[in-house]
C-alpha cells in the first residue's frame, strides 16, 4: 500500500510503499477513504509524543469502509462504512469499564502507539468497543473531520464544560477544534465569543454561530472578554493549546468559572505556569478534556442528522496523499481555515 511514512524525527516524511496491514484477532482493516491532517500529527512528526516508534505512520482521524476482519470480531462485517475515536479503549482497564475509554489507562492512538491512517489502509484495534457507524448520508471528509477536533469539542463543550443556554463561553483559537466548539455551543444555546489572531478564521466563527469576536492582535483579550460579558465567561476553552490562550482563557472567566483545556500542550510548552492567585481566589476550574468515547457519538450523529450540528462546513482544503508531507510539516503556522483532509489516495 502506499504510506506517508517519516524514519527521523522532524525529517521530512516520504510518501512509499509498505505493507498491507493485516487485523488482529480483534480487530479490523479499513480502506482509508478520507483521514485528517491534525496539529497533533504534527506533534508527532516533531517528536513530543513517547509512543511513537520510528519508522512511523501518522494519521489518526480516519473515515473508510472495512476491508477485512479479524475472527473475534462480531460487530463488523466487510463493507461497513465506520470512523474511529482516536483513542482507542482496551476494553478490560478499570476506566473502560465504567465507560471512560477516552482515558483507558492502556489506550492505543493509530497514528500513535501503532501506524496510522496517513495510507491507503490502516488498522484498528478491538473494534467491536471502538469501531462507530456512520450514516450513509454522510461524506467520508466530513466524517474524518468528527474524530479528533469535532467530538474532541463536543465533549469539552457538553460533557466536560456542561454548557447551558445564556452562558457565555469563550473559545481562544480558531482553528478546527475551536471552531467545533464554537458551533456545538452555540447550539447548545450559548452567547459565543470566537478569539484568535486571523482575521478569515473569526469571520467564520460568526458564520457558525459567534455573538461576537475578538483579534488577539488588537484588544487585551480577558479584559474585553470580561466587558462584553459583565464578569467574565462562564466556561472557557482554549482551543489552541499554547501557554498564552490558557492563561487569558482562565482570566476571562467570572467566579466560579470553568477553564476547559482542550489544546494539547507538549513540547516546551508542556509545564506552563497558571495564574493560581484567580484559580483559588475565585474557585476557577481547571478541567481537561481528552477525546471522546465511541459510545458518546450517537448523541453528536443525532443532532448532526437533526440539522442542528453541520461539521461539514468545517472541511477546508481536501489534498491528496502526496500533498501530505507538505501538510503535515507547515501544520504549525496556521494557514488552513478549517480541516484539512486527504480524501485522495
Amino acid at each position: 500500500m502506499k504510506a506517508v511514512l517519516f524514519e527521523k524525527f522532524q525529517s521530512a516524511p516520504k510518501l512509499v510503499t509498505v505493507d498491507d496491514p493485516t487485523p488482529e484477532p480483534h480487530g479490523v482493516v479499513l480502506r482509508v477513504a478520507a483521514t485528517g491532517v491534525c496539529r497533533s500529527d504534527w506533534h508527532g512528526w516533531m517528536g513530543h509524543d513517547s509512543d511513537i516508534d520510528l519508522p512511523h505512520v501518522p494519521g489518526h482521524e480516519l473515515a473508510g469502509v472495512v476491508e477485512a476482519v479479524g475472527n473475534d470480531v462480531t460487530k463488523w462485517k466487510v463493507g461497513d462504512k465506520v470512523t474511529v475515536p482516536f483513542i482507542c479503549g482496551c476494553g478490560s482497564c478499570s476506566e473502560c469499564h465504567s465507560g471512560n475509554q477516552q482515558v483507558c489507562l492502556q489506550q492505543e492512538q493509530p497514528g500513535f502507539t501503532h501506524w496510522g491512517s496517513f495510507a491507503e489502509y490502516v488498522g484498528i484495534h478491538q473494534a467491536d468497543l471502538n469501531l462507530v457507524g456512520l450514516p450513509e448520508t454522510m461524506n467520508f471528509a466530513t466524517a474524518a473531520s468528527l474524530g479528533c477536533r469535532f467530538a474532541t469539542s463536543f465533549r469539552a463543550v457538553v460533557d466536560q464544560g456542561k454548557v447551558s443556554a445564556g452562558q457565555w463561553v469563550a473559545v481562544h483559537g480558531c482553528g478546527g477544534v475551536g471552531l467545533s466548539a464554537v458551533m456545538i455551543a452555540s447550539a447548545c444555546g450559548a452567547n459565543v465569543i470566537g478569539v484568535d489572531l486571523d482575521p478569515a478564521k473569526l469571520t467564520l466563527a460568526k458564520e457558525l454561530g459567534a455573538v461576537t469576536v475578538l483579534n488577539g492582535r488588537e484588544a487585551g483579550v480577558p479584559e474585553a472578554i470580561r466587558e462584553i460579558t459583565r464578569g467574565g465567561a462562564h466556561v472557557s476553552l482554549d482551543a489552541l493549546g499554547h501557554p498564552s490562550t490558557m492563561t487569558n482563557s482562565i482570566l476571562c472567566l467570572r467566579s466560579r468559572g470553568k477553564h476547559v483545556q482542550v489544546g494539547l500542550m507538549l513540547g516546551e510548552h508542556a509545564a506552563p505556569t497558571v495564574p493560581m492567585p484567580k484559580i483559588v481566589g475565585q474557585e476557577i476550574e481547571l478541567l481537561g478534556s481528552h477525546g471522546m468515547q465511541a459510545h458518546r457519538y450517537g448523541a453528536m450523529l443525532d443532532l448532526v442528522a437533526s440539522g442542528k450540528l453541520d461539521p461539514a462546513r468545517l472541511v477546508g482544503e481536501q489534498i491528496s496523499l502526496a500533498d501530505a508531507p507538505q501538510a503535515l510539516m507547515e501544520m504549525d503556522k496556521f494557514r488552513s481555515v478549517g480541516a484539512t483532509v486527504i480524501t485522495r489516495f
